[in-house]
């Protein structure tokens, strides 16, 4: 059996838009085994739908030596890493350090990918996809998509996601909280993390809704956000890794971009609506022009006011 690791640390979205580019090597190489290396609480998105069979921390200390030049690494670790085929690698390497030892070990075929996606040069699954074509592999579909085991069946639940790895991605929270109240007819589910909480996002919607009823998934595992986000009907948010796993899961979503480009951060599945500013900065969208494109999305498109 063929064996190779993806290398991919990065932030969820980030590893979401890879995706397809690990579906690739496993479509287009028979009886491999794929183990990715990264953040196990992400990679594991990859593992639950299939797309991978295994996952390995990046964060063991015996991988801190990779980037040091020459260093003596740890024989269980070489032995692990020359067991592979083919390693792919979007680690940040601008001096080679870790292809240099990757070489002086002995790894067969090691592969460098982009660190960084860049606006302007096409999607961000194509061009982490890219390198693949070096060993023929045309990546044709840029859409992740991930199915998991005992996933929820659609029912007419609208998610909600107000927030995003960066404040300059999110729409106003007093907008967000409005949306809410003109919704609260309809099954609604607010999805929190972290950052959301970090941010006192979590508690200022509870202080601005205490009459609504919303069931709250705050902090899940990815793969049981994975699980429950095909039981809704809508999802709406920013560009931000939850809104790229809600496309994934098939779920239709309608995101608002501000600073970012859509046409290369934007997730290219079916049924995603991308409403974007045209002065780029989300703070200039109004509350009528926010809330007239959701009312579009959730009612005249999906029929579920």
């Amino acid at each position: 059996m063929r064996r190779i690791l993806i290398i991919r640390g990065g932030a969820i979205g980030d590893f979401i838009l890879t995706l397809p580019a690990i579906k690739l090597v496993r479509d287009s190489i028979t009886n491999t085994h794929i183990e990715v290396l990264g953040y196990p609480a992400i990679t594991e998105l990859a593992v639950a739908a299939g797309i991978a069979d295994s996952t390995r921390s990046i964060e063991h200390r015996s991988h801190a030596l990779l980037f040091v030049p020459g260093a003596k690494l740890d024989d269980a670790l070489v032995e692990w890493l020359k067991s592979f085929n083919v390693i792919v690698s979007y680690l940040h390497d601008p001096d080679g350090i870790v292809r240099g030892n990757m070489e002086r070990i002995g790894v067969r075929t090691y592969l460098d990918a982009p660190h960084r996606v860049e606006e302007g040069q096409g999607h961000a699954a194509n061009q982490l996809a890219k390198p693949l074509e070096s060993l023929a592999m045309w990546l044709d579909d840029p859409a992740p998509r991930i199915q998991v085991a005992n996933a929820e069946a659609r029912s007419p639940r609208i998610a909600v996601h107000p927030g995003s790895g960066s404040i300059k991605k999110n729409w106003s929270l007093d907008h967000w909280c409005r949306v809410l109240h003109e919704l609260r007819d309809h099954p609604l589910v607010l999805i929190t993390g972290e950052a959301e909480r970090e941010r006192g996002i979590t508690d200022a919607v509870r202080d601005a809704c205490p009459d609504l009823n919303i069931e709250h998934w705050e902090s899940l595992p990815l793969v049981e956000l994975a699980r429950r986000l095909p039981a809704c009907s809508a999802f709406l948010g920013h560009d931000s890794g939850i809104s790229h796993l809600a496309a994934a899961c098939g779920v239709p979503c309608h995101l608002f971009f501000g600073p970012t480009d859509p046409a290369t951060w934007a997730p290219a599945n079916e049924n995603v609506v991308v409403h974007r500013v045209s002065t780029r900065n989300l703070d200039d969208l109004s509350w009528q022009e926010g809330w007239f494109a959701i009312r579009a999305f959730v009612c005249d498109r999906h029929r579920l006011c």
